[in-house]
């Protein structure tokens, strides 16, 4: 009988505990918030092809958990008479992201938007790196669609947060996201057009960058 009430105990123990919610660490909040004090996206250089001057704003979210890049003139296109050079677009952002004092950023999340119209056989692909100002660590991912595709596309770039690149703390370091497009014909008829835009046509077509805060 004792040997039951202890295993029956034994049993309970181990229900309620895989009942527990996890424990974290101090310095890993499972809903981490933003700071109170406002912060300041600052575009300190804009180079490339799918971003010719005056087409790219970028403004941070109201509640400071994010912000928006919002192009113009980002469209690659390939077939018919597109230029050679035209299949591959890219943009490279330099921004300054000012934190409040005491914390710092990653990025935790973005969701790319646009358009595209590929013919059958085209791929289209869209790519993007992040990297921080003096930082060996880059992160890189790229998403392809494969035509007959004519639609709205949307992408996106996440990772855990065990996994995140933070700015490091104390120190004004420049974000640099360089984003590209490509649109690849293959051996497919090169007589007609494909294209792959991610520009603003509405404010849905906007790249929002959602980002990860903790204090430092």
């Amino acid at each position: 009988m004792a040997g039951g009430l202890l295993a029956s105990g034994a049993l309970t123990a181990l229900f309620a505990m895989a009942l527990a919610p996890p424990s974290t660490s101090p310095d890993v909040p499972t809903t981490p918030q933003p700071p109170t004090d406002k912060i300041r996206v600052e575009v300190v250089t804009v180079n490339g092809s799918g971003c010719p001057e005056g087409t790219v704003a970028v403004a941070p979210a109201p509640d400071d958990s994010a912000f928006t890049v919002t192009y113009s003139h980002y469209l690659a296109s390939a077939g018919e008479q597109s230029d050679p050079v035209d299949f591959r677009k890219n943009c490279q952002l330099n921004l300054l992201v000012h934190a409040p004092e005491g914390y710092t950023y990653a990025i935790a999340s973005v969701d790319y938007r646009g358009y595209a119209s590929l013919q059958p056989g085209v791929n289209g692909v869209e790519k993007a790196s992040y990297y921080f100002q003096g930082s060996p660590e880059t992160t890189s991912e790229s998403h392809r669609w494969r035509g007959p595709y004519a639609d709205n596309w949307q992408a996106t770039d996440s990772k855990p947060w065990e996994d995140l690149d933070w700015a490091p703390c104390g120190a004004k370091r420049n974000l640099n996201v360089n984003t590209e497009l490509r649109v690849l014909l293959g051996s497919t008829d090169r007589s007609k057009t494909s294209f792959m835009a991610m520009d603003s046509t509405d404010a849905r077509a906007s790249s929002v960058y959602h980002l990860a805060w903790k204090q430092c």
